[in-house]
């Protein structure tokens, strides 16, 4: 059975819930543990109290809410279309936004201090709160949930596929236009203090200089956000100007 943790209720706590979400929990030691970041895991019988169990199951309910809104919403459009549209709304950064939006990162309970180790903060928890709410009501509800509270209501979807997201590719497409080698390096993993959860740093090479680099929990993301970091850095340095001019 999973662990789950009782905390005195907060008035914020179902503030929340009625105003964003319209529901009132049950479970109330269920969404409590939803908020309980890493950094204050308790041990239990050798268990962790702490998110991350429900933020694994909210990121799958998550993806496939989502998957079948774009397939229904985009009729015509490509698979690769539909996959990177998914990318970038369950992105942390996207996820993240969309926490400090409905007031989820005020609720969460966290370590203070070392806030650079806490940039996935608001996107973990928000997947944690899928897990959560699908736990207690089951898919159905959890998807009407994600699409009508959140996804119809603070995520512009239209807005969002005209956003440039793949920054691998626009930086790869320019190097090979520009005559130079764009390459990615995983240059180490690691797990924190606290955390159960891998994470791996990503760096990108142009001509085998290092550039950006960047941590995420995939090397996929993490080589996604190094390509953003180093594709705006040649932006504000002028140099993807001067190469388009060659």
């Amino acid at each position: 059975m999973p662990l789950f943790c009782k905390k005195k209720e907060r008035p914020e706590f179902y503030r929340f819930f009625k105003n964003v979400l319209g529901f009132t929990p049950r479970r109330t030691d269920l969404y409590h543990t939803a908020f309980i970041h890493r950094s204050i895991s308790a041990m239990h019988e050798g268990h962790r109290i702490n998110n991350e169990r429900l933020e694994y199951l909210g990121d799958a309910i998550l993806g496939a809410v989502v998957a079948e809104f774009l397939y229904k919403k985009y009729p015509l459009r490509g698979e690769g279309f539909l996959t990177e549209m998914r990318s970038k709304i369950v992105s942390r950064k996207s996820l993240g936004s969309l926490a400090r939006r409905i007031g989820l990162t005020e609720l969460i309970e966290h370590q203070p201090g070392n806030e650079g180790g806490f940039k996935s903060m608001g996107g973990d928890a928000m997947e944690a709160l899928i897990g959560a709410i699908y736990i207690e009501k089951g898919y159905r509800f959890t998807r009407k949930i994600i699409v009508k509270r959140l996804l119809c209501t603070y995520i512009d979807v239209d807005t969002v596929a005209q956003t440039d997201w793949n920054f691998k590719s626009k930086l790869i497409d320019w190097g090979q236009k520009n005559h130079h080698k764009v390459t990615f390096e995983t240059v180490h993993s690691f797990v924190r203090n606290n955390s159960s959860r891998r994470e791996y740093e990503c760096r990108v090479n142009i001509d085998g200089e290092p550039k950006q680099s960047a941590i995420e929990y995939t090397i996929k993301a993490a080589e996604q956000l190094a390509a953003e970091k180093t594709y705006k850095a040649l932006q504000e340095a002028g140099e993807l100007v001067v190469a388009a001019e060659k």
